[in-house]
């Protein structure tokens, strides 16, 4: 016999199933109608918020670890955004075999005025949340960034199906 909470539990768990693919469907959709409206590829929107996100430039070779796309790609990425005026690279002063690839402040704006525009709503979705709510959503967030990271690269790592 199953016991009450455990069929709420498989009942929840359905039910997050379902709205997870629907959320990150939408956010995948979202992300496409923001890289359109920008004129950028949707892969190197993220990698703009991902090096906007971190304290300091960073090399293709982290770039690539990541986006989880090749080093190859990574720098094929590197260079369309070097050419839209998004990021330069430059020697790291501390070791000068590497190159770090930094945001451009001046042409991020334009992305920038464009969150100005859309964020006040996506704050106001999360403004009926208590602060603990808020933590877990935020300890949520974390632990699934570095899950996707970890199957990433399990995929990577196994055969394509046929």
């Amino acid at each position: 016999m199953i016991h009450v909470t455990d069929a709420r539990r498989s009942r929840l768990y359905e039910e997050l199933s379902t709205e997870s693919r629907r959320y990150l469907a939408a956010y995948v959709l979202f992300n496409q109608a923001l890289a359109d409206h920008l004129g950028l590829h949707p892969t190197d929107v993220q990698c703009l918020s991902l090096l906007t996100a971190e304290p300091e430039p960073l090399t293709v070779k982290q770039i690539a670890d990541m986006t989880g796309l090749t080093t190859g790609s990574a720098t094929r990425l590197v260079d369309r955004l070097e050419r839209g005026g998004y990021v330069v690279r430059a020697p790291d002063q501390q070791d000068r075999r590497r190159v770090l690839v930094t945001p451009v402040p001046d042409r991020l704006a334009r992305v920038t005025a464009v969150w100005d525009d859309l964020g006040p709503a996506w704050q106001a979705l999360l403004d009926g949340n208590t602060e603990d709510e808020l933590e877990v959503i935020i300890r949520h967030m974390r632990e699934a960034y570095d899950l996707s990271h970890a199957q990433m690269q399990h995929l990577r790592s196994r055969p394509k199906p046929d």
